[in-house]
């Protein structure tokens, strides 16, 4: 039987209603009405989606997103009522790969559900999968999702992956912010484009590529963004 989707709201009428709509489409359906116990079943077996409500009455939804990342790849819609820029954009940032707010189609987010599902069902980023830079001082391998500075690995999300090896694919090449969404994540983001700032930022960080005096990833202001690293042989 396939893996499950979990739905994590805890406003049980809107749960039941995503449920069967979920279920009509054929998908496998465990609902719970707290994050904790979300967590669990995830820990017993690894979701096929999770549909997160980031209001929850134990703790938050940003957490339950973390600790999802933590355990592997696991696609998360987030459902909430939430619609400031910001909120949207740390959502995004957590690893999120999609964001849906209150009040919702629920055909919509069956829609939603099966484009996030396409994505993660496609294997490796690229035909030329494992890249080089500056003499294997930055490696990344679309295949594993692994990514490596001076040998150390370094913890990326899938997402924060997506971005990078979109970015180091083709360098020196001018990257705009609705390119990287649409290339690196799929699709139109419906406004979102922004939400690339918070990963970029997050890159870097985890990269330590110093924004003000950047190896590999330059700002180009008013436009969007550029690789620089010089490909290794």
């Amino acid at each position: 039987m396939n893996n499950p989707i979990l739905v994590v709201e805890d406003d049980r009428k809107m749960a039941r209603m995503v449920k069967a709509y979920l279920e009509g489409a054929g998908y496998r359906v465990m609902h719970f009405e707290k994050g904790k116990e979300a967590i669990e079943a995830a820990l017993k077996e690894l979701p096929l989606l999770v549909v997160l409500d980031l209001k929850l009455p134990d703790i938050s939804g940003e957490e339950v997103c973390q600790e999802l990342k933590e355990l592997g790849d696991v696609p998360i819609i987030m459902l909430t009522s939430k619609s400031l820029e910001e909120e949207r954009i740390t959502g995004f940032a957590l690893g999120a790969d999609d964001y849906v707010v209150k009040p919702f189609s629920p055909r919509e987010l069956v829609y939603r559900v099966r484009a996030v599902l396409k994505r993660a069902q496609k294997k490796g980023l690229g035909e030329d999968s494992s890249l080089s830079f500056n003499n294997g001082l930055l490696t990344i391998d679309g295949q594993t999702y692994q990514v490596t500075k001076q040998g150390a690995s370094i913890k990326l999300t899938p997402t924060e992956i997506k971005i990078l090896f979109t970015l180091a694919s083709a360098p020196q090449k001018v990257f705009t912010r609705e390119e990287l969404v649409e290339h690196a994540l799929g699709y139109q983001f419906e406004g979102y484009e922004r939400s690339i700032d918070a990963h970029i930022k997050h890159i870097r960080q985890k990269t330590g590529d110093d924004p003000k005096n950047p190896t590999f990833i330059h700002t180009i202001y008013g436009v969007g963004y550029k690789f620089s690293g010089k490909p290794d042989a």
